[in-house]
């Protein structure tokens, strides 16, 4: 069920503007321009149909993947998550979170490497995500939907690194596994983690 879209608040746009921190001037402010890629995520539309009411698609794709590769919107996520947490009045890292990945079909014109999750027969992408206990998201990793839960898992915990210094344990299914005595993660974290099945 689709929700419907509102933009920024000023509170909301004050802490985004604190992680972009771009004091240029510009034809269209960058609030504008991060509305209308939340207006394109929430809506599930392509970047040639954005309401016109917004600068034109191509502004706002070379901002979007401007912003990926500088690391602001992982930078923006990280922000809301710890600043949700302290609103819930728990510490701003969890010491616990979970791992689990979902495989979806490749989307047609995707220049994406994609391959066959053979347990689920999909050929597209695999979203490995980590959520403490309150649902909130940590880390997200997207592959191709051939490599291993293991393999994608590994992927995933290293983009924690110094994210969650309280963290003790990581729970996740057998997928996650490498053999029955030890979990990937206690090998790729010098057994500083735990993972439960």
């Amino acid at each position: 069920m689709q929700t419907s879209f509102s933009e920024l608040t000023d509170s909301q746009w004050q802490v985004i503007d604190k992680i972009i921190y771009d004091q240029r001037k510009r034809k269209h402010s960058l609030r504008t321009i991060i509305n209308a890629i939340f207006s394109l995520n929430n809506g599930g539309v392509q970047w040639r149909n954005l309401d016109s009411k917004y600068p034109p698609w191509q502004t706002v794709f070379y901002h979007f993947t401007q912003f990926k590769e500088r690391g602001i919107w992982e930078n923006i996520l990280n922000t809301m998550v710890e600043n949700e947490r302290k609103r819930q009045g728990i510490q701003d890292t969890p010491s616990l979170l979970s791992i689990d990945s979902q495989s979806v079909k490749k989307v047609q014109f995707t220049n994406e490497e994609t391959g066959i999750d053979g347990g689920k027969n999909v050929n597209g992408r695999k979203r490995t995500i980590l959520v403490d206990s309150l649902g909130l998201p940590w880390s997200i990793k997207v592959t191709a939907a051939n490599i291993s839960d293991n393999q994608a898992g590994i992927l995933a915990v290293d983009l924690l690194s110094g994210k969650v210094p309280r963290l003790k344990k990581i729970t996740a299914d057998s997928g996650y596994k490498s053999d029955r005595r030890s979990g990937c993660f206690q090998r790729t974290r010098r057994n500083k983690l735990r993972m439960e099945s």
